[in-house]
């Protein structure tokens, strides 16, 4: 399987690393045929992701996921965050193979578990993320 540096980099060297504690939202989401299992947690100021963590228990490319997940959400808005799609996961890092599509999904759902969760919690239906 060839990863591009940029995979290769975000694997080696994540971003985000860790858990926020008090965090506005958390969204864990996971693959149950990879095993890949991944968590997001969301601090939210102004309605912007002024902190973003994350903690993956998977293969290199669903690591390299969540960390250049968290690296294009942070410091935008809630709204921007949700408009994040695997496919611009992908792009950012230089592509994926195909057997491994599934982990940039993993890295767009959990974000918008994260949301979802930080919609809860000051009252807004997550309802209007789907």
């Amino acid at each position: 399987m060839v990863y591009s540096e940029k995979v290769i980099d975000h694997f080696a060297n994540p971003r985000n690393v860790g858990e926020i504690e008090n965090a506005d939202g958390i969204g864990e989401v996971g693959n149950s045929k990879c095993g890949d299992i991944m968590k997001m947690y969301i601090k939210v100021d102004d309605n912007k992701i002024s902190d973003v963590k994350f903690k993956t228990f998977g293969c290199g490319a669903a690591i390299a996921t969540s960390s250049m997940a968290t690296e294009l959400i942070k410091g935008k808005s809630v709204d921007d965050a949700l408009k994040l799609t695997n496919k611009a996961v992908m792009e950012a890092l230089d592509g994926l193979p195909p057997v491994k599509v599934h982990c940039s999904v993993l890295a767009e759902e959990a974000i918008k578990a994260a949301v979802g969760d930080y919609y809860k919690k000051i009252g807004v239906d997550p309802e209007i993320i789907k």
